[in-house]
């Protein structure tokens, strides 16, 4: 195969997704251990830990791409990401199972997720996301992390003796499967954006599609993993913990972070259908949650069908 060839390329997206697919197992499953081993609720462990870990790969493909391709690689990776964590992840997931909306999931840390949806659209809406932006989404990161931290303390305090002594203990393999998945997910995001910025770029797609498309479903590959897996243990609050958290560090994170490094650039399309697009799927995911407090298979059948609406409108 010569350097460059589509086959190559090919090789190189499907080497890149199966990297961050294994690399997030692995973070996954080390991260949560290491979680539940220090008496973190399973929803928190969802909405932080998980979230986070699952977030790591739109992290390092936006970051890669903002550097060496372009901006709008990232800001596409987000906000496709964003809807495809809740049209895709949390559909198919209640397909599956119905999942159960715990209300401290809904009453702390959903208004987080709007609350980040709204910044971003607000910040953007100029056409730039720039330094004193990105300032702003990492001062409410802070502001996130404060809340959950003090949650966190508060359901350290209330662990009784004899629950500490039934949890399980910290194991080296889980800090190893960390280290592992980082690993993985680094090198599978360099994969990723090669071989989809060539193919597609070659075949005349622009930066902000090839984000909204190939590298949102790639990179959202971890959630969908760890939300379906969750969903069939009858897991259901990593599920939702799991889409929420992740929403929330993938703007005032992956976004805030990329924006101090290089200022986004949002183009008129973007606003004009993303945006919108982001805000419709996060009000109608809260909607339904405030509702019944559930997401029913006929709310999971309805969040996948307007994620594939999207995903048809994207198509030039």
């Amino acid at each position: 195969m010569l350097p460059g060839s589509p086959l190559l390329e090919l090789l190189l997206i499907v080497g890149g997704v199966a990297l961050l697919y294994a690399g997030a197992e692995l973070l996954v499953t080390g991260a949560r251990d290491l979680a539940l081993a220090v008496g973190l609720k399973a929803s928190t462990v969802g909405v932080t830990v998980v979230a986070f870990a699952t977030t790591a790969p739109e992290l390092f493909v936006s970051l890669l791409g903002a550097v060496t391709v372009s901006t709008d690689i990232g800001l596409g990776a987000i906000v496709g990401s964003n809807i495809a964590n809740i049209g895709l992840v949390l559909g198919v997931s209640a397909l599956i199972r119905p999942l159960d909306v715990s209300d401290t999931v809904f009453r702390r840390d959903v208004p987080f997720m709007v609350l980040a949806a709204l910044l971003l659209v607000a910040l953007g809406w100029d056409g730039r996301i720039g330094l004193v932006d990105g300032s702003v989404l990492l001062a409410t990161l802070a502001a996130f992390t404060a809340a959950v931290l003090r949650r966190v303390q508060a359901n350290q305090s209330a662990i009784s003796d004899s629950e500490r002594d039934g949890m399980p203990d910290a194991e080296v393999r889980d800090a190893a499967a960390v280290v592992g998945g980082i690993t993985a997910l680094v090198l599978g995001s360099r994969w990723l954006i090669d071989g989809s910025e060539s193919l597609l770029a070659a075949a005349g797609f622009s930066d902000i599609f090839i984000g909204l498309t190939v590298l949102a479903l790639g990179t959202s590959l971890p959630e969908l993993a760890a939300s379906v897996v969750a969903a069939v243990r009858g897991q259901a609050e990593f599920s939702v913990g799991n889409v929420v958290g992740s929403n929330i560090y993938n703007i005032l994170a992956v976004i805030g972070i990329v924006a101090v490094v290089t200022p986004v650039g949002v183009a008129p399309g973007v606003r004009g259908f993303e945006f919108p697009a982001l805000l419709a799927f996060t009000a109608g995911i809260v909607a339904i949650m405030a509702y019944r407090e559930r997401i029913t298979r006929l709310d999971g059948a309805v969040l996948t069908v307007g994620y594939g609406v999207f995903a048809y409108l994207l198509l030039p």
